[in-house]
């Protein structure tokens, strides 16, 4: 079973920065796009960045020049680096990857997984 697990979010003072992490376990074969999202109270969900598994990146426009998403595939791990963190940044982040995975024998499914959030706070 394909699992993402989110790390590193968080209570940062504005202008601060945080780390968030998010690594895929599981029988994967291989990790297309894998991206962040995140949802502030009252809403709707938005796309913060993305990287496909070539390396190109997509950013929103609020967060370009502050956020830097990389990815380390040999450890199948989607980062988010936040600098020069605002309050409207305060969301709950979640990360999104698009995985081959091996589902028995010679069965393989290619899904998308979400993991299960991580609060990022700043407020001073």
């Amino acid at each position: 079973q394909v699992r993402l697990v989110e790390s590193g979010g968080g209570l940062v003072q504005p202008g601060g920065s945080l780390r968030l992490s998010c690594a895929a376990s599981g029988s994967i074969s291989s990790i297309n796009t894998m991206a962040w999202y995140r949802q502030a109270p009252g809403k709707q969900r938005e796309l913060v960045a993305a990287t496909a598994s070539g390396g190109n990146t997509v950013y929103a426009d609020s967060v370009k020049g502050r956020f830097t998403i990389t990815r380390d595939n040999a450890k199948n791990t989607v980062y988010l680096q936040m600098n020069s963190l605002k309050p409207e940044d305060t969301a709950v982040y979640c990360c999104n990857a698009d995985i081959r995975s091996r589902r028995g024998g010679s069965v393989y499914v290619t899904s998308t997984y979400w993991g299960q959030g991580t609060q990022v706070t700043v407020s001073s």
